[in-house]
């Protein structure tokens, strides 16, 4: 439902316990002199030593944050009342806030292959202030329950039992005709379709193998798409082994609040931008079909379409077609056969230079062409949509066990 989320907690509603256990010290937040330290950031994240204990903790981040005077200053001094000036700090600041990000199965499970659901939102708030607690930050239930987001991922892992491997759907997903303004990023990790990302600065749509990056992080972190691989690496003998069974990741990265409140309202949600407020099955639901009806939205139904040769597919068009020109009915032909090579953004991008509507009226025309129906043609993405229709938590026993060496 959802993967990880970053809470902001401001100053008044936490107490720094222990500010050694941060890098640098955060001592300079209970000194109050953070005037002479702008910029300064103390950070405590989880050790790989505990991750392979099976210990996850949160990615906490301590910063001072700086508002705007309320008064007009005038030469470093700041007018309170007509003809009394007194002096101001330019460097003081307002409150030192807390950022914290987390993976939420992780903290509940100590993996992220198992889903959350709603009805475990009150044990989630409790794991999490008792890990608080043990890593120097004293809060309460309360706090946490009602804490702004700044950042939330709602995913799915979506099981594939039928044979069909990640791949399959990630090629598919790869034609997709994305707005060149979006920088997509497909990682091979020397295998084709491990991965694919539609990312921007406010957000990412990312679909991957989710076995496979398990089996990338077991050579090194980096090359795991996902933080803190560590803790659950002990599931890959189990997962990898498995006859067909694979896992299809999908997440909606939102990483920041305005983009959030977009797409809350563009989906009619009206919640709190709260923790408690945006963990709910209906919204994570609502968010990645969302998502998904872009994906099949921009990618035309032509491409499914198969025919046993080039001769094949031109009679096709023309019988199927008969109101369009010659012209148009060649432009599709001679798009299909250079899509059935390359995919549609490398297309789009060696016909930069020319007129962009030319291309757009293409496009369009691809989404409205007529063809004979196969019988096999379905929607590619047909096991997606209907995994997160369905939206049920994976809850998979051979998942669920302890560490070997624990």
């Amino acid at each position: 439902m959802i993967d990880t989320i970053v809470l902001t907690l401001p100053q008044e509603s936490f107490t720094i316990t222990n500010p050694d256990a941060f890098t640098p010290s955060a001592q300079w937040a209970l000194n109050n002199k953070t005037y002479a330290l702008r910029g300064i950031i103390s950070k405590q994240n989880p050790t790989k030593k505990e991750l392979a204990l099976g210990v996850y903790k949160p990615r906490l981040t301590l910063f001072p944050y700086y508002a705007p005077s309320f008064a007009k200053s005038y030469g470093g001094h700041c007018t309170a009342s007509k003809g009394t000036q007194h002096p101001i700090t330019p460097l003081s600041i307002t409150k030192t806030l807390l950022k914290i990000e987390l993976s939420l199965p992780k903290l509940l499970f100590g993996n992220n292959f198992e889903e959350l659901t709603q009805k475990q939102f009150p044990d989630l708030v409790q794991k999490l202030c008792t890990t608080l607690h043990s890593m120097g930050i004293a809060t309460d239930v309360e706090t946490l329950t009602n804490a702004d987001v700044s950042g939330i991922h709602f995913s799915k892992n979506i099981p594939l039992t039928d044979g069909s491997i990640p791949y399959h759907y990630i090629s598919k997903i790869e034609q997709v005709n994305i707005k060149l303004s979006l920088d997509i990023n497909q990682t091979d990790y020397r295998n084709k379709g491990h991965s694919y990302k539609w990312h921007s600065n406010s957000y990412e749509l990312v679909f991957y193998d989710k076995i496979r990056d398990l089996g990338q992080a077991k050579k090194s972190d980096k090359r795991s798409l996902e933080k803190d691989n560590a803790i659950q690496l002990h599931l890959y003998d189990t997962l990898h082994n498995k006859k067909m069974f694979e896992v299809l990741r999908m997440e909606a990265r939102l990483n920041n609040r305005r983009k959030i409140q977009q797409i809350m309202k563009q989906l009619g949600i009206k919640t709190p931008l709260t923790f408690k407020g945006l963990f709910k099955t209906n919204i994570a639901r609502k968010v990645l079909l969302h998502y998904l009806d872009e994906i099949e939205n921009a990618r035309p139904a032509l491409l499914d379409f198969k025919v046993n040769n080039a001769k094949s597919l031109l009679v096709a068009l023309i019988f199927n077609n008969p109101t369009l020109s010659p012209r148009r009915i060649l432009q599709l032909y001679g798009m299909k056969l250079a899509l059935d090579q390359i995919n549609i953004r490398e297309l789009r991008t060696m016909f930069g230079a020319y007129n962009k509507r030319s291309w757009y009226r293409l496009i369009a025309d691809m989404k409205d062409v007529n063809i004979t129906r196969q019988p096999n043609l379905n929607n590619p993405f047909k096991v997606i949509r209907n995994c997160l229709e369905e939206f049920k938590s994976a809850t998979w026993t051979f998942v669920n066990t302890k560490r070997p060496f624990l």
